[in-house]
């Protein structure tokens, strides 16, 4: 009985290492460098080599905290 918890364990815990380890592989912080029209050019200062020409990729804009006031 035990063995067999341990082992749902330790396969639980690898598969949370590899999924924590693929997400964060794919995170790229950058700024917004310029705007024209259509065109977005991003400055990134590390992970930049990830990206290729043409991938599609998701961006966030940053939250903006609500004003409270009397």
């Amino acid at each position: 009985m035990s063995k067999k918890i341990i082992t749902l364990l330790l396969a639980l815990s690898f598969i949370f290492c590899v999924a924590g380890v693929s997400i964060a592989a794919k995170a790229v912080t950058c700024k917004v460098a310029a705007v024209d029209g259509d065109t977005v050019t991003l400055e990134c200062k590390k992970g930049a080599d990830k990206l290729k020409v043409g991938s599609k990729v998701k961006v966030k804009s940053a939250k903006k905290k609500a004003v409270e006031g009397c």
